[in-house]
């Protein structure tokens, strides 16, 4: 149940969203914050191909880094609508969060090699997403 209602002994009627709704906002804002984070990613392989620590060679999908760049650029400026949509409780946005969230693993998982620790923590950051919304993702849908 996402929303329940109260009566004050006023006669007045106010509306409460459920106790969950916190995490589903949290991994709104958390897909949000990744899709920044991947756009980040992107354009810093776009366009300083030094700056990371191995050559794209040594990534698990041998792409170039402008390639790489472009991908996280892309699914970083998708994250943030859904991230968005999440926070809004479209049914659609959570269903896509989910996807992004778990193509944002995978991509980080073939760019760990480049960048382990960061790869790491975006990793781990979809995971909680992923959960947050699979779990508590009905207490913020539209009415």
């Amino acid at each position: 149940m996402a929303q329940t209602s109260a009566t004050d002994r006023t006669g007045t009627t106010t509306k409460h969203l459920g106790t969950w709704t916190g995490w589903v906002a949290f991994g709104g804002v958390m897909l949000i914050l990744l899709g920044f984070f991947h756009a980040i990613q992107g354009i810093v392989a776009v366009y300083d191909r030094g700056y990371y620590l191995v050559s794209s060679s040594g990534l698990v999908v041998h792409v170039d880094y402008n390639v790489w760049g472009w991908v996280h650029i892309g699914l970083g400026v998708v994250a943030v609508l859904a991230g968005i949509g999440v926070l809004f409780g479209n049914a659609a946005a959570r269903v896509a969060a989910i996807v992004l969230a778990g193509l944002s693993a995978l991509v980080n998982l073939g760019f760990v090699a480049a960048y382990p620790v960061w790869s790491i923590v975006v990793i781990a950051v979809d995971f909680i997403v992923i959960y947050a919304i699979v779990a508590h993702g009905r207490e913020l849908r539209l009415r």
